[in-house]
């Protein structure tokens, strides 16, 4: 069992408060991102659930038991540090070894789980070498092998990746998720990497100033952000957010007029807005296509052409920057003009306190 249960955790230092009121259930076997800006508090939460820290207020419970009090090493909970912790003068055998030694378990059983975990991982071959004469991504395997050896309850991983360069970071993000699904135990992992969270986690939560903005799954947080916020930090590139003005209010459906006079109207919920009231039209890039007329006429400032698709960077008429991922090699030059358009459909709209106003279906802009 892997159930983890937060109830109104906070977590103060002296006066300066990092958490304020965290509550959050995951349940067994479930692979939970915690992703936010640098300082939001999501690694300070991941050491209190690991007992390396104590809150000053709420409850920790795993599977039933409250272990708010409970010292780490009784918490049955095995944590990957993002500096890989390994001791220097051991062999990578010695590190696997050294946790399942201090417990006393039998010699026969510490082989056989290093062998499982060496198999799994596939660090059989540096066993009798030290962490010096690994790479980043070896090291990192190895780190990931002294928390499997001990078959803990949960792991928790506190940003694994970030000392990897990039195409080492695709490939071990992929062994993460393939490990998890071999082993199907609860992971707890921390990075403000939303890519990385948007491909390794069953659920995301996303965080800010020690408080929870929202928890969903990966697609219903980029299709339904919650907020301003959520909007801003999830999708690569991230969406583009244009200042905009209510122009009509209704049951059914709020119109808004944006930079340059283009105007989209949503089919949904208007009582939380007015004609008037300022507001935000958010697009995602890849949901934007070049036009003929209507849209938004944009000036272009870089063009990155990345073969299949190309990254249009453009100004808007109120100097907004905004962001298109085209399909194909476009070659639209910096420096020119260039119509964009879009399904007001596909786009999101956040009253004036950046909340999400939400939408059923909308015409498209025009």
């Amino acid at each position: 069992m892997g159930q983890i249960k937060l109830t109104d955790i906070d977590r103060a230092y002296g006066k300066l408060k990092i958490l304020h009121g965290i509550s959050l259930s995951i349940e067994d076997g479930e692979f939970v991102v915690l992703v936010g800006p640098s300082g939001c508090g999501k690694s300070t939460l991941l050491r209190l659930i690991a007992g390396l820290d104590q809150p000053t207020g709420g409850t920790i419970e795993i599977d039933g038991k409250d272990v708010t009090k409970v010292s780490a090493a009784q918490r049955g909970l095995a944590m990957v540090f993002q500096s890989y912790a390994l001791y220097p003068h051991m062999t990578v055998r010695q590190n696997l070894a050294f946790g399942l030694e201090n417990q006393r378990m039998a010699k026969d059983e510490i082989d056989r789980r290093i062998a499982e975990a060496a198999r799994m991982l596939e660090i059989e071959a540096y066993l009798d070498r030290r962490p010096g004469q690994l790479s980043g991504g070896q090291k990192q395997r190895v780190a990931i092998g002294r928390a499997v050896v001990r078959n803990p309850t949960a792991f928790l991983l506190d940003e694994p990746l970030s000392n990897l360069d990039a195409e080492l970071r695709i490939s071990t993000r992929a062994e993460l998720a393939a490990l998890h699904e071999r082993l199907g135990t609860t992971m707890i992992y921390v990075t403000h990497d939303q890519i990385e969270a948007m491909t390794l986690a069953d659920r995301i939560v996303v965080m800010r100033a020690g408080r929870i903005e929202q928890i969903g799954r990966p697609l219903d947080l980029y299709n339904s952000p919650a907020n301003l916020f959520v909007a801003g930090f999830i999708g690569a590139p991230r969406m583009n957010l244009m200042d905009v003005t209510v122009t009509a209010a209704g049951p059914a459906s709020v119109t808004v007029e944006g930079p340059g006079g283009f105007t989209a109207t949503h089919a949904g919920d208007g009582s939380a807005v007015h004609p008037g009231d300022k507001a935000t039209l958010g697009v995602r890039p890849h949901d934007i296509v070049t036009v003929d007329r209507g849209g938004v006429e944009a000036k272009v400032t870089l063009v990155e052409a990345l073969g299949p698709e190309t990254v249009v960077h453009a100004s808007l008429a109120d100097g907004k920057k905004l962001v298109a991922v085209l399909q194909g090699q476009d070659t639209s030059p910096a420096g020119g003009t260039v119509r964009l358009g879009f399904d007001a459909g596909r786009t999101h709209l956040f009253d004036a306190s950046g909340l999400r106003v939400p939408e059923v279906q909308a015409s498209p802009a025009r």
